[in-house]
């Protein structure tokens, strides 16, 4: 017996005490398990065009509910300069630092990232230098925050910035980045829009151990994206519904246990970026997938952030004051 221990020992390790669920490697040192994204904000062309003005309540709200991360999305390229040296606005920045504070004074982990740069997805060797830039000037600023405070160099590459050409964009930031911040974690998901599947393409360097790396999950698309007014077509899918059923709860354990194996092979630690349903999809069934997930992420070891806080999204909302409590409890049980 004793010869197969370091077999079998292995075997639990990789899939689990019950011998079910596979694990994914763990970020050491981090609080990082349960967050939700400040979406429509700052990533907006401009902070309020999309509904969503950040409060200082708000993160509040967020750590007294039980959630430990928030992730801001931010539209750095709508507030530099378009010539070189690519300044971004002082004022901008005061305004990201005010939010980055709030947060970690209240104990939140933030993971603040790229958003929205349309014109690098277009044009990526054009955008190239201006990319770079942005995150040596981010990179700069926030040197001697705490270890609390993560960098995502690029939400969902796509278009034009395929996923070879986001590889080689991806290791050069990267280089950027470690100039002043050699230690912090940074985030890094795969090309195709951060796609579960999409993990296989994701090429990193070996010798950064510090690397955490990010998908998104919108499946099923059409139930998760019902009546959502960007998507063409979307009308048509109004009115599914997501029972929970055993072909539709496998489809999830199928894609996670995907992101798991890729993880394991790769020695990397996972982060659930961003999932949810629009709110054109019945309650019900929003909150049974959404708690699926969750759980399904958690059994797995993968911390996650809802998308999002409070527009079409949310959990919470602004004008009554008051969260949205199907929502909330699918995600906090």
């Amino acid at each position: 017996m004793m010869r197969w221990f370091p077999a079998i020992l292995a075997f639990l390790v990789a899939f689990g005490a019950g011998g079910r669920e596979l694990r994914a490697p763990v970020a050491e040192g981090l609080s990082l398990f349960r967050g939700i994204n400040l979406g429509n904000a700052l990533e907006a062309p401009f902070e309020g065009a999309w509904g969503v003005v950040l409060k200082e309540e708000y993160f509040d709200l967020i750590a007294q509910a039980g959630f430990d991360t928030v992730r801001i999305p931010i539209r750095w390229s709508a507030h530099a300069r378009k010539s070189s040296p690519y300044t971004i606005s002082e004022a901008f920045f005061s305004r990201v630092d005010w939010a980055v504070q709030n947060a970690l004074e209240r104990g939140l982990t933030v993971v603040i990232d790229m958003h929205h740069y349309e014109e690098l997805y277009h044009d990526p060797e054009g955008e190239r230098e201006r990319f770079l830039s942005l995150w040596r000037q981010i990179a700069a600023r926030y040197a001697d925050y705490s270890e609390g405070l993560l960098f995502e160099l690029l939400n969902e590459p796509h278009g034009a910035l395929t996923p070879g050409r986001w590889n080689a964009l991806l290791r050069e930031a990267l280089s950027v980045v470690r100039e002043t911040n050699p230690r912090r974690w940074v985030v890094i998901g795969p090309g195709n829009w951060n796609h579960v599947r999409a993990l296989p393409t994701l090429e990193l360097p070996k010798s950064d151990e510090r690397i955490i790396v990010t998908f998104h999950y919108y499946e099923p698309f059409r139930f998760t994206h019902q009546g959502a007014e960007w998507v063409e077509g979307s009308s048509a899918w109004l009115g599914t519904r997501w029972e929970g059923t055993p072909a539709e709860r496998r489809a999830v354990e199928e894609d996670l246990d995907f992101a798991v194996r890729w993880a394991l092979a790769h020695h990397r630690p996972l982060f659930l970026g961003e999932f949810g349903a629009y709110r054109r999809a019945d309650t019900e069934s929003r909150a049974r997938w959404t708690a699926f997930v969750a759980r399904e992420a958690e059994a797995r070891g993968i911390p996650w952030a809802y998308w999002e806080f409070c527009a079409g999204f949310g959990i919470y909302d602004p004008g009554k004051g008051e969260w949205r409590e199907e929502l909330l409890s699918a995600l906090l049980g």
